[in-house]
């Protein structure tokens, strides 16, 4: 008699992980992994000094190889910068994580346009791998301590295989839909949050050049519909100067401009998203868009980086 199948909840021990791009976010995810009993099992990233000293940290390989990522691991986790580097690292040819990946599940992690998650799908799926985006709204810390809060598109069913992983790197874990439906969220949520960011510095810059003490002005605003996330995690760093980077203005202006191409694609006029991303903009060209988006007050604020000093 044939013994019976039966089907088992996966094990941390059943996943072999394999990171590509390896950067503050990427690291901690690495790192927390790790912390909670997975097999990290190959890390890679374009700065290959980060990676080397990433994988001597956790114990694990490091390569410059795309396909020996694939061959290495079972589940690659993806965090690079842009829509160019997500395209080319999911080649058609050449070093690719393409190569041999069948059985292979990417979690693709960036902040880039839906349209490039779908395509990634189809070009995972039609060489028998698997793709889910796990789109994040959270920061170095929480990548760390493994309380992100993700949002995930792409087929349920890879959803649920990864699920450990997801459960393990995250606090608040939403299966938004089908691929590209995350991205859209998330696109979304950064718009929204680039916008109420500009706008905090535009008022406490205000605030400022009109004489008012911004610890009174800060607290009206919590008790008032001025209220909003970024008054607490960025309005005592837009005053004392303090824009250590979680989050930058370099990544908010191409953030801004997913969220404005979607706009454009329905036929939508976002004066608000646009006049933001006009800011981040700015503040790339002043040579400032690697500080935190909290940087932004630097060109609202009397006498910085963009703006006169108060006339007498």
């Amino acid at each position: 008699m044939a013994k019976r199948k039966t089907s088992r909840k996966k094990s941390k021990q059943d996943f072999q992980i394999g990171f590509v791009g390896v950067g503050r976010m990427g690291a901690n995810m690495a790192r927390n992994l790790k912390d909670n009993g997975f097999n990290v099992s190959v890390v890679s990233d374009a700065n290959t000094r980060a990676a080397n000293a990433l994988a001597k940290e956790l114990g694990c390989a490091a390569t410059k190889k795309l396909a020996k990522v694939t061959a290495l691991s079972n589940v690659v986790i993806t965090v690079v910068t842009d829509d160019a580097s997500m395209r080319g690292i999911f080649g058609t040819s050449g070093d690719s994580l393409l190569v041999d990946a069948k059985g292979t599940t990417f979690i693709n992690c960036a902040t880039i346009s839906p349209a490039t998650h779908v395509q990634v799908e189809k070009r995972a799926e039609k060489v028998g791998a698997s793709s889910l985006e796990g789109c994040m709204a959270s920061s170095i810390t929480q990548a760390r301590q493994g309380t992100l809060y993700l949002m995930c598109g792409g087929r349920r069913g890879v959803f649920n295989r990864v699920r450990p992983i997801l459960d393990a790197l995250s606090v608040n874990l939403r299966y938004i839909g089908t691929a590209g439906q995350a991205a859209q969220v998330k696109a979304l949520v950064n718009m929204v949050m680039n916008i109420n960011t500009a706008g905090l510095a535009e008022g406490l810059g205000l605030g400022q050049s009109l004489g008012l003490d911004l610890k009174v002005l800060m607290n009206v605003f919590s008790q008032t519909g001025a209220n909003s996330r970024v008054l607490e995690t960025d309005g005592e760093d837009m005053v004392i100067r303090d824009h250590e980077c979680y989050f930058s203005a370099d990544h908010a202006a191409k953030d801004s401009g997913i969220a404005l191409k979607l706009a454009s694609q329905e036929g939508l006029n976002l004066p608000l998203a646009a006049a933001s991303k006009a800011q981040y903009d700015k503040m790339k060209r002043l040579g400032i868009g690697g500080l935190d988006k909290s940087g932004i007050a630097e060109l609202t604020f009397p006498g910085r980086k963009g703006t006169s000093k108060r006339k007498k």
